[in-house]
């Protein structure tokens, strides 16, 4: 079978063009269609829905695009291995992450991740609600999951601790809370569809949780940003990660609620990919990256 049509299906998969895929490896649109449809037909499957004005990937195609990404990848490393093929990396990035967590430190970063590869465009999906990757055909994610969940393909990046905090504004109108049980009398923030924690300490032996099970909140809300915000105005006590409040425990307009009381909690933060992808030049080369700039130790546990 002739990798340079699997080569050129891969990139028209990514670009949803036909036309541009050939362009991009240097081939008129005539040769492109071409060569396409021969592979369609050793394959003896449609890998693409077309239309006048549309074009998408068939059932078919969904199916055949990982194992078509493994045969580019497998022979770009034969080729890098004889010292021959292209030594750059390149290719379209779709990566899913937390709009919070992007905010603050994936977006910084980018510059330097696109000139030091200059032919590899970042596609980014940034949303605190958890998206589907293989449905939404996503290369990367970065996702928060407990140690139980650290088998899945990927690798870790950072701890996720959390921590209880309100604004000082808050804690001079309503008081500091000295033991979990006065939390029931507190304005809570809390995190949309989250599930409660359990809260511990080496002294105190009763079992608490955050939010109190007899206590309903009175905010929630689906963006971390807005919750950090919201928290730093006064509005109650909410449960953080401390990436996403370092800057202001550090200037004193966050302070930590309860700090002998631990969140029970083993969440990391991961960078994965579905398993029915394959881990290409593009998504190692990421990874390497994110680990060089956020990973170990955290630039918020410094």
């Amino acid at each position: 079978m002739d990798t340079s049509g699997i080569r050129l299906f891969v990139l028209a998969a990514e670009m949803l063009n036909i036309t541009a895929a050939g362009k991009r490896l240097g081939i008129g649109p005539s040769v492109a269609s071409a060569r396409l449809s021969k592979l369609e037909i050793q394959l003896g499957a449609d890998l693409f829905h077309r239309s006048t004005r549309n074009m998408a990937l068939s059932i078919e195609g969904i199916e055949f695009l990982p194992y078509a990404k493994e045969i580019i990848a497998q022979e770009d490393a034969a080729l890098a291995a004889l010292g021959r093929g292209k030594a750059t990396v390149s290719g379209t990035l779709r990566f899913a992450a937390s709009s919070t967590f992007a905010q603050l430190f994936i977006a910084p970063i980018l510059p330097e991740f696109l000139e030091r590869y200059p032919e590899i465009d970042v596609e980014l999906k940034l949303t605190d609600t958890q998206v589907n990757l293989i449905d939404g055909g996503f290369d990367l994610a970065l996702r928060n999951y407990t140690a139980e969940d650290s088998s899945l393909i990927g690798r870790k990046l950072a701890n996720d601790t959390r921590i209880l905090c309100a604004s000082p504004k808050y804690i001079k109108k309503y008081g500091m809370p000295n033991k979990p049980d006065d939390l029931k009398k507190h304005q809570l923030l809390v995190f949309i569809n989250s599930k409660a924690r359990k809260l511990f300490s080496k002294t105190d032996k009763s079992l608490y949780a955050f939010p109190p099970t007899s206590s309903k909140p009175r905010v929630v809300c689906d963006d971390g940003s807005s919750m950090r915000i919201a928290a730093k105005a006064g509005v109650g006590i909410c449960m953080s990660s401390i990436w996403n409040v370092y800057t202001e425990l550090k200037e004193g307009s966050l302070v930590q609620i309860l700090p002998e009381y631990k969140i029970d909690d083993q969440a990391a933060i991961w960078l994965v990919y579905p398993k029915s992808n394959v881990l290409t030049a593009k998504v190692r080369v990421f990874i390497d990256y994110l680990v060089e700039k956020i990973g170990s130790p955290p630039i918020w546990e410094l």
